[in-house]
């Protein structure tokens, strides 16, 4: 399971009202950054045969059948700063996470 914050919400409601109105929140990890994987959010029209999509407070998020193991237990938050703002992510999967805080090592073999 998936959990989003309030203020997740919120800001993925606002960019969402920029995006085609059948466009759902994509999230998915794919190989790189500076600890071997990265997280990877955009909007997408098409739900792919082995997507999940969830519903989390009123917010479609597709999530592919490779990253979802990944991504179970996943907190998202947003929080603005002096600097911007932007999205936090917080995964109990993670032994370790690099500065930038939206790449992460697991104990999982790199393979997707």
């Amino acid at each position: 399971m998936i959990h989003v914050s309030q203020a997740a919400i919120s800001e993925i409601g606002r960019l969402q009202l920029k995006q085609q109105p059948n466009a759902l929140l994509r999230l998915a990890v794919k190989l790189g950054g500076c600890s071997g994987w990265f997280y990877d959010m955009s909007f997408d029209e098409t739900v792919q045969a082995g997507d999940r999509i969830f519903d989390l407070n009123g917010i479609k998020v597709l999530v592919d059948a490779a990253s979802l193991n990944y991504v179970n237990g996943l907190a998202l938050d947003y929080s603005e700063d002096l600097m911007g703002g932007g999205f936090r992510f917080h995964n109990p999967q993670a032994i370790a996470t690099c500065g930038c805080g939206n790449s992460f090592s697991t104990t999982e073999p790199t393979s997707i």
